[in-house]
């Protein structure tokens, strides 16, 4: 009797080429509905204030403002869009950078993206991060990396449709600029970021010139930093100064009005 040899990568190989050939030939016999796409995700992306203040970021980068579909929105758009694999994963880690990439395929167009996103694991001295920070540090990475590879296949007239409906959910119809300029500022404050930063970072010289638009770039720069696409030492770098007489006004003010909350989301 001949002794038949398998070879265990080869298998696999064939099982996930035939898996995929099972999936695009799904894609194409059920196509996408854009226009129900489209609702669905304005739907979640707009079901209450918290989730859209979520779906979207903002920072500065070389003094121009920078907008874009956050995350959370990517992984609304991911689900709503329908016939698409997405997966990401780990790739490197050389000590110094951790390196996340994602992959996208659109089964129903046989578009796919891969991408890649490194992130930094040294601190500012060069010593590298202890092993829960390089967790932290390769799931933002990782994130970062779905988004990427999820916009890179869906197109942006999606994504563009839907921003300004959730900015004006996010704004709500209850609106009151004295208390959300507050819990911006609160919030800032509680990562060590000072008003004279915050107005620094605005290219503005008064607290009283947050309107509504700077407060929802403020929002959009949370948003930024929790999902690691900036840090706080990107956007306001530390300086060693007491406080001002900008902050002392501030907090002052802040104090007789009613207590915000602590976080934007």
């Amino acid at each position: 009797m001949e002794n038949l040899q398998i070879n265990s990568s080869e298998m696999l190989s064939a099982i996930n080429r035939s898996e995929i050939d099972m999936q695009i030939s799904t894609a194409k016999q059920y196509p996408r509905d854009i226009e129900m796409a489209l609702k669905k995700i304005k739907i979640l992306a707009t079901i209450d204030s918290e989730t859209a203040e979520d779906c979207f970021y903002a920072l500065r980068r070389n003094g121009d403002l920078i907008e874009g579909v956050s995350v959370r929105l990517a992984e609304i758009i991911a689900s709503s869009w329908g016939n698409l694999r997405v997966q990401t994963r780990i790739t490197g880690n050389d000590g110094r950078t951790i390196t996340a990439t994602g992959i996208c395929h659109d089964l129903e167009s046989n578009l796919a993206v891969s991408v890649e996103v490194k992130r930094r694991i040294t601190d500012k001295n060069g010593r590298t991060y202890n092993d829960d920070m390089q967790v932290l540090n390769g799931n933002a990475a990782s994130a970062i990396a779905f988004r990427n590879a999820v916009l890179k296949v869906v197109p942006k007239a999606i994504t563009k449709k839907v921003l300004q409906d959730i900015k004006n959910i996010a704004v709500g119809q209850a609106f009151d600029l004295e208390t959300e300029r507050n819990r911006a500022i609160t919030f800032f404050k509680s990562l060590n970021v000072t008003v004279e930063q915050i107005l620094e970072y605005l290219k503005i010289d008064d607290f009283e010139k947050i309107d509504q638009e700077k407060v929802l770039e403020l929002r959009g720069l949370a948003t930024a930093i929790k999902e690691g696409t900036t840090s706080i030492a990107e956007s306001f770098p530390k300086k060693n100064e007491k406080p001002s007489e900008k902050q002392t006004k501030v907090d002052a003010a802040m104090m007789q009005s009613e207590q915000p909350k602590t976080s934007l989301f």
